[in-house]
């Protein structure tokens, strides 16, 4: 086993919500960084990975645990992690040459020794001739060359990527990180180990050396997965398919599964994360599943394929047709359920009937806004109770997030109304539900 850069044994780290409530974000988290591999992270928005990203480079420290660089405790940034972000974080006023030249400043280099390594890093990432350029010059992939530059130009021993190829084009992503991973096999950059988060589950197979999946609420190493096939890897070849079709298994296990003896079925806690799916989306999606090409079941990566949408926008609307139980969720495959295939076949008030229905059944939180909305004489509330009982486990923008979603789904199935202009949400005018379908 190769000696360990980064240990992480048992951490745990809380923030404070807005009235003050202590918001546990990662628990117990065992993870291990070793010399010589690539490790991708794959989790939900909101997950605690970016979280994990700053503990490990040293900017956040932690409630509970230790975190140990090369067997010391890290109480502060570690000289020898450099990270890329998601938003390039470039200075657009500073040239690319200067942006590069940023971390050996900080670090005290003389002008002379930064000026010489930032070339070499810029020529090495792709951009010489660029040096003098601004950062509104260039394109996207281009301003995430500099960024990556910049982070090597300290030479660090790992390199953290937040995400460092969603924000661009596919194939763009996709070029520069078979240029990462060129680097990496030809040993002509300095660093020992690559800690990758992403939403993308086939970029993930292809650079990693393990995989591994981020539980939520609190965030935590839920499964990891050993990807032992030499590089390059073929997106195409049957091996490759069958980890991406096991990774997706492991997203996606537990999420709205039926067919259990109502004791054993996982209730959904009140302040839950609602998946984001946009209804039209996951009608879409159901009626997918029941063409000819699919026959009521399909796996994630060819629907993914079929759709043209991301992981990051697939799995939510899985995961939502699923926690309706209008579909099931097993092994990265999704079914069409009885349910589902009445509610597409239907007209769309009876959908909306179903779906308010499912929705009162299974997502305690639009339950528990019926319930108060009947409760007061009035039937109307304001929204900020909600998102106050939404922001003791959730941070504000993911409790708003939240509530969009629950209101946005509320509206749809006639479980209440919204206005947009009061913030009020009421009971819709003499629509009473009929008992959910199991």
């Amino acid at each position: 086993m190769n000696p360990a850069i980064i240990e992480l044994k048992g951490v745990g780290k809380s923030f404070k919500s807005a009235d003050g409530t202590a918001r546990s974000v990662l628990e117990g988290v065992d993870f291990r960084l070793a010399e010589g591999e690539i490790v991708s992270l794959l989790g939900q928005s909101g997950s605690g990975k970016s979280t994990l990203l700053r503990i490990l480079a040293g900017l956040v420290p932690v409630d509970a645990g230790d975190v140990r660089y090369r067997e010391q405790p890290l109480f502060g940034p570690a000289r020898g992690v450099s990270m890329v972000f998601q938003s390039f974080a470039l200075f657009p006023w500073l040239t690319v040459q200067q942006n590069v030249e940023l971390g050996l400043e900080a670090r005290g280099v003389a002008p002379d020794d930064r000026a010489r390594r930032a070339e070499a890093a810029i020529s090495l990432i792709g951009l010489a001739g660029f040096e003098g350029a601004l950062p509104r010059e260039l394109s996207g992939g281009m301003r995430q060359r500099v960024g990556i530059a910049r982070a090597l130009v300290i030479e660090p021993e790992v390199l953290l990527m937040d995400e460092a190829f969603s924000a661009l084009d596919v194939l763009t992503g996709e070029r520069l990180r078979e240029d990462i991973l060129d680097l990496w096999t030809s040993r002509a950059m300095p660093t020992k180990a690559i800690l990758v988060v992403s939403h993308n589950i086939e970029e993930a197979v292809l650079m990693a050396d393990r995989v591994l999946v981020f539980a939520s609420d609190p965030g935590r190493v839920r499964f990891q997965l050993a990807v032992q096939l030499p590089r390059p890897r073929d997106p195409e070849s049957p091996e490759v398919r069958q980890l991406i079709d096991e990774v997706y298994a492991l997203m996606t296990a537990g999420a709205g599964r039926i067919g259990r003896a109502p004791a054993e079925e996982p209730r959904l806690p009140l302040a839950a994360r609602l998946p984001e799916a946009d209804i039209s989306r996951m009608e879409g999606l159901l009626e997918m599943l029941v063409d000819d090409r699919f026959e009521g079941h399909a796996d994630l990566p060819r629907l993914a394929e079929e759709t043209e949408l991301t992981d990051d926008d697939l799995l939510p609307l899985a995961q939502a047709v699923a926690l309706l139980r209008l579909a099931r969720l097993e092994h990265g495959d999704l079914h069409i359920t009885p349910l589902g295939q009445r509610y597409v076949e239907a007209e769309n008030l009876l959908r909306q009937e179903l779906f308010g229905q499912q929705l009162l059944a299974h997502v305690p939180l639009a339950a528990h806004i019926r319930h108060s909305l009947e409760q007061e004489p009035s039937g109307e509330l304001p929204e900020e109770p909600f998102l106050r009982l939404l922001s003791e486990t959730l941070d504000a923008a993911e409790a708003e997030r939240v509530l969009r979603t629950a209101i946005e789904w509320g509206r749809h199935g006639e479980v209440f109304e919204y206005d947009y202009h009061t913030g009020l949400i009421h009971l819709p005018q003499g629509k009473d539900l009929a008992e959910p379908v199991a």
